[in-house]
C-alpha cells in the first residue's frame, strides 16, 4: 500500500517537472466526462500566471496540493490555492462557479441538488477507502455484516466480533462528504452510519481522532494511511486494502478523483488540468501519493455505480 509523504514528491519531482505551458487547444474530447488532458506541456517551457482557487474533496486534497506545488515551482506567476470542505462543496462551487475547479470523489450526476449539465469531468485518478480503526482493537479483518453492524450501532464493543474489551467510538463525516458517500455505497450496502458518532470535516482529523482514541473506527482513502501505523486499515472479508486489490476489483470501495470544471477549462485552468494529465503527475506524483492512475483499472464503473470488466 502506497503511503502519503509530501517529502518525497516534492524532492522527487520538482527538479524534473515539466512546464506546463500554453492556454490553446481544449482538454478532453469536449463531452462532460474527460479521462485525458494534453500531455504536450511536458515539453512547453512557456510559463503560465495568474490565481486559481480549487476545492472539494479531502481525499483528493493531499494530491491535487502536491501537484500544484510542483506545477508552481515551473510557473513562478501562477498562483494554486487548494483548500478542502468536502465533495458535495467542491460540486457546489463549481457549479455556482465560487471556484475555478471542483473536486470530488462522487460523480456529480449523483448529487440531486447539483445542475451537472455544464459540468466537464476530468478524471484524474482513483483512490481506494477503507475501514480505518485504533491499532489496538484487537481485529484486522471485517465480513460486511460486522462491518455494516459496528457502523449502524448494532455492535458496540470490539469483544462481540472476536477483538478486544473495548467500546467501539465511531468517526463519521458529514453529509457532504464524497469519502462517506463512497463508504456508504460500496461498504456498507447502503445503511447510513449511526447519528451516535462523532463527525470531523476533515480526513485528517478523523486520522487523528482515530489514532488517538482507543477503540475508534472510521474510513479513509488510502492516502491517508501512513508510514508510522497510526490507524489500522482493516481487511474487508478477507480482502486487505492494497491498490491491486481495487484495481483487480477484488476490493470495492473506491472512486474516480474527479476535477470538475464549469465547461471546458481556459486558460491558468486548463494548463493545470493538463499538468494534472502530464506523465509527471499521472507516473508519479499519483502512485507517490498513494492514490491509482485510472488507466490501471481493470474495471470501471458509471454514476450509477455498475461496474464491468475494462
Amino acid at each position: 500500500m502506497k503511503k502519503l509523504n509530501l517529502g518525497a514528491v516534492f524532492a522527487a519531482f520538482l527538479l524534473t517537472a515539466a512546464a506546463c505551458g500554453s492556454d490553446e487547444g481544449t482538454n478532453g474530447d469536449g463531452d462532460n466526462a474527460s479521462n485525458g488532458g494534453d500531455d504536450s506541456n511536458d515539453n512547453n517551457t512557456e510559463e503560465v500566471s495568474g490565481s486559481i482557487l480549487v476545492a472539494g474533496s479531502s481525499a483528493m486534497e493531499p494530491l491535487v496540493a502536491a501537484a500544484s506545488e510542483v506545477f508552481m515551482e515551473e510557473n513562478l506567476e501562477a498562483s494554486i490555492s487548494v483548500q478542502a470542505g468536502g465533495s458535495g462543496q467542491g460540486l457546489s462551487s463549481i457549479a455556482s462557479e465560487q471556484v475555478d475547479i471542483g473536486n470530488s470523489d462522487v460523480f456529480a450526476e449523483e448529487k440531486d441538488d447539483i445542475d451537472a449539465s455544464n459540468l466537464v469531468d476530468h478524471r484524474i485518478a482513483v483512490v481506494g477507502m477503507g475501514p480505518a480503526a485504533h491499532p489496538e482493537v484487537g481485529v484486522d479483518d471485517l465480513s460486511t455484516e460486522d462491518m455494516i453492524d459496528i457502523f449502524t450501532g448494532e455492535v458496540t464493543n470490539w469483544s462481540e466480533i472476536g477483538g478486544a474489551d473495548e467500546e467501539i467510538v465511531l468517526v463519521n463525516r458529514p453529509d457532504s462528504s464524497g469519502t462517506r458517500d463512497t463508504f456508504v455505497k460500496y461498504g456498507l450496502e447502503g445503511n447510513e452510519p449511526s447519528s451516535d458518532a462523532i463527525t470531523e470535516d476533515s480526513s485528517s482529523t478523523v486520522r487523528q481522532i482515530i489514532s488517538e482514541t482507543p477503540g475508534a473506527i472510521g474510513y479513509l482513502a488510502f492516502s491517508y494511511y501512513d508510514d508510522q501505523g497510526s490507524v489500522l486499515p482493516l481487511a474487508v472479508d478477507g480482502v486487505e486494502q492494497t491498490d491491486e486489490n481495487v484495481m483487480s476489483g477484488d476490493f470495492p470501495i473506491w472512486a474516480y478523483m474527479h476535477s470538475y470544471t464549469n465547461g471546458e477549462p481556459e486558460g491558468l485552468t486548463k494548463a493545470f488540468i493538463d499538468f494534472l494529465f502530464s506523465e509527471t503527475v499521472q507516473d508519479g506524483v499519483i502512485p507517490e501519493m498513494g492514490y491509482i492512475p485510472e488507466t490501471g483499472m481493470q474495471v470501471e464503473r458509471d454514476a450509477e455505480g455498475n461496474e464491468t470488466a475494462k
